[in-house]
């Protein structure tokens, strides 16, 4: 499994039209061989800035690979420029090969 995040600094008082954004997009991340899962995190309130992450989980390194190369990722993609003045910096992309997997069975129910 491979779980790929981005970190998004949005400057406060532009978290309710970043949320819209993510919230009313279409991903056509089902559309791609390998994709698990998707959540979009809100973290904590710094002096400046909302830290939130987005957080896809995937089959493997390959299929997420896949995904970046893909029409899927272009379409998902598309005027995401437009939405450079909600956030400080650049998204910050960080890729993790799952080493290990604890669930609850409660969960699985």
């Amino acid at each position: 499994m491979f779980i790929a995040m981005n970190r998004f600094k949005v400057g406060l008082g532009s978290e309710e039209a970043f949320e819209h954004v993510w919230l009313s997009r279409d991903t056509h991340l089902n559309e791609v061989p390998g994709f698990v899962e998707f959540h979009l995190l809100k973290g904590p309130v710094k002096e400046d800035h909302t830290l939130y992450s987005s957080h896809t989980i995937w089959r493997d390194k390959a299929a997420f690979e896949g995904w970046t190369k893909s029409e899927a990722f272009r379409k998902a993609h598309a005027g995401a420029g437009g939405n450079k003045p909600l956030y400080l910096g650049h998204p910050e992309f960080e890729g993790f090969e799952v080493i290990q997997t604890v669930s609850s069975e409660k969960a699985a129910a």
